[in-house]
């Protein structure tokens, strides 16, 4: 047994059941980063696919953050010593939508843990699956699972990320893109209380992770890819969302997102002018 299997061996938290609502006031603001003219959706309204991440937030105490800004200890994160957290995609299947300002119950439990090993050592992936229902009458809404990737990184051994290489970006149907400044990546961090510090704290991403920049968020990149059939699909339902991220994408630069047209749905796409592609997703619709 390796030294992360062994650490993790054992290690099966209970699942956990957490209510909470959508509120107005996070859509409106997402809204805002996005340049859109107005709320995505209304009290009472369907909440756009995956926006539903600005609810159900840990809130740990400060006394609690380790030095990467991520709680050192949580009942679903996993025993890995000197650990660094990496997001690499997930499927959302959605029954009905959640709508803005009605209370859902949701309940999180661990359907996977294996550790691989890569060019970059031995890494953890951790599996979190999430069933959301109506919290009244306990109606499905929707289930969720993300693939969260873990490896140990003791301190001053930085792994130095190469700057990436431009690219030139695939044609698509349809395409929109944003300027990746330190305010969107800080205000995005702010919205879905995340306290890493690859985010915003450029001396840290840098010089103790090894990034060249600061670090766009995964879930920024998924968020934004949906908007393309949210956009120019308006009157498709969303059913399912598969993605994941290939690469990661760093501020001073635009990101973009992409969409082109399939049988069932549209086939996604989004990263960043100064580099690869940064994640690839597949949509299906109703």
């Amino acid at each position: 047994m390796t030294a992360l299997a062994d650490a993790l061996d054992g290690w099966t938290p209970d699942p956990v059941e957490t209510v909470d609502a959508v509120g107005a006031w996070d859509v409106a603001a997402f809204s805002g980063m996005l340049d859109l003219p107005g709320s995505a959706a209304a009290e009472g309204e369907a909440v756009p696919p995956l926006w539903h991440w600005f609810a159900f937030l840990d809130h740990p105490a400060e006394s609690e953050l380790g030095d990467d800004g991520h709680p050192a200890h949580g009942h679903f994160l996993p025993p890995v010593p000197d650990r660094r957290r990496m997001f690499a995609g997930g499927r959302l299947r959605v029954d009905e939508p959640i709508r803005v300002g009605v209370p859902v119950r949701r309940r999180t439990s661990i359907t996977g843990v294996n550790v691989k090993s890569g060019r970059s050592g031995e890494m953890a992936f951790v599996t979190l699956s999430h069933a959301f229902h109506d919290a009244a009458d306990d109606r499905h809404l929707l289930t969720e699972e993300q693939d969260i990737v873990y490896r140990s990184q003791p301190a001053g051994t930085a792994r130095g990320t190469p700057a990436p290489e431009p690219v030139p970006q695939p044609a698509h149907d349809h395409a929109f893109r944003i300027p990746a400044t330190p305010q969107l990546l800080f205000r995005f961090s702010a919205l879905t209380y995340n306290t890493h510090r690859i985010h915003y704290d450029r001396e840290y991403a840098t010089g103790v992770e090894g990034y060249p920049g600061l670090v766009v968020q995964g879930p920024l990149l998924a968020m934004l890819a949906l908007e393309i059939p949210r956009r120019h699909r308006p009157d498709a339902v969303l059913r399912t969302f598969d993605y994941r991220l290939t690469s990661p994408a760093f501020d001073g630069a635009d990101v973009w997102a992409a969409g082109s047209a399939t049988a069932d749905g549209v086939d996604v796409a989004a990263g960043s002018t100064a580099g690869p592609e940064s994640m690839l997703g597949s949509v299906t619709t109703r």
